[in-house]
């Protein structure tokens, strides 16, 4: 894949961001960490509140990130800035003002994988990161695409009404360019990425032949 930019290039860029946005990196994994809360003791409030996390992690990456500082050195940030602003959009539509999704840690395999995934997006992706060489502040955080990108599909996965597909699309999508360029790159702790979009399209859409389908404005809290 050819890129228009170098790694050193790509790399500074990275750094650059985690100075700039300085603790955002801590609170975006703290937020993490309360949506895994929020799906596993479920409350009145919870699907709304794991939605609203969602959104403000994907505008978060296309405002703050693709836009601020990945336009610098890559044209196409303008368009991905774009597809993850939507993407924020689409979760306040259908898990805040809709109401049409559901959270909640059950014991089957969708929710096992969907743990891992998210286990490897906040632990293992950053300690992955550190053994090949990417070490703070010049390391992809929490927060940034590629991780997010994997939390997002884990906790897809803990949804248990069906998903609105549009929902998979972009995460997808992402999923395809973030692995490829990373590849060049040399961050091979994002062939999690390539893993995650893969298995978690594959098992939302075959779990969803015989999920219930939503009560739209009905909250689902038991």
């Amino acid at each position: 894949m050819n890129l228009p930019f170098t790694v050193d290039q790509f790399m500074s860029v990275i750094e650059q961001y985690n100075q700039t946005v300085w603790p955002m990196p801590i609170i975006l994994n703290l937020l993490g960490l309360v949506a895994v809360f929020l799906a596993v003791k479920k409350s009145a409030l919870s699907n709304r509140l794991i939605a609203a996390i969602l959104a403000f992690f994907w505008l978060w990456i296309g405002i703050a990130y693709h836009l601020a500082f990945f336009t610098a050195i890559n044209p196409a940030a303008y368009a991905f800035a774009a597809l993850n602003v939507i993407q924020g959009i689409l979760f306040l539509i259908f898990g805040v003002f809709s109401q049409r999704l559901s959270f909640r840690f059950k014991s089957d395999v969708n929710a096992f994988i969907g743990a891992l995934l998210i286990l490897y997006a906040m632990v293992i992706y950053p300690l992955l990161g550190y053994l090949f060489g990417h070490v703070y502040p010049k390391a992809p955080t929490f927060g940034l695409p590629c991780p997010t990108t994997i939390f997002t599909f884990g906790l897809l996965l803990w949804t248990d009404i069906k998903l609105p597909k549009s929902l998979l699309i972009i995460p997808f999508l992402w999923s395809l360019i973030g692995f490829s360029a990373a590849l060049t790159l040399g961050i091979f702790e994002d062939t999690g990425l390539l893993v995650a979009g893969i298995i978690g399209v594959v098992l939302i859409i075959l779990r969803d032949k015989k999920a219930p389908k939503p009560d739209i404005g009905v909250g689902h809290t038991a």
